[in-house]
């Protein structure tokens, strides 16, 4: 979660599309994600929980809130995501939700 954060500051979209569940990947709106991370500021990234994701686990969840600003005001994402691990690697696969 950190990482994809990170991409997302640092404007990498690139590496979003390759963290991406392998699945969804071929559906991915690369524009309109460059649209939306270049049209907001990332000011912070609070990890609230975390279920499973250490260890031999192949799927965890992470709990997070995201804040940026955009149009000069403050906004936060509140999400429940959902991870998995393959070849060594985890993916985000979706959110389960958002508040």
């Amino acid at each position: 979660m950190r990482s994809r954060y990170s991409a997302y500051v640092l404007k990498d979209i690139a590496y979003l599309k390759e963290t991406l569940w392998p699945k969804y990947q071929a559906g991915f709106d690369a524009d309109a994600v460059d649209r939306w991370s270049r049209e907001s500021n990332w000011t912070g990234l609070t990890v609230l929980a975390t279920e499973k994701g250490d260890g031999a686990a192949r799927e965890g969840k992470v709990l997070f809130v995201a804040r940026y600003l955009a149009g000069a005001k403050l906004h936060t994402h509140r999400e429940l995501s959902l991870f998995r691990k393959s070849g060594g690697r985890w993916y985000y696969v979706e959110a389960l939700d958002e508040t």
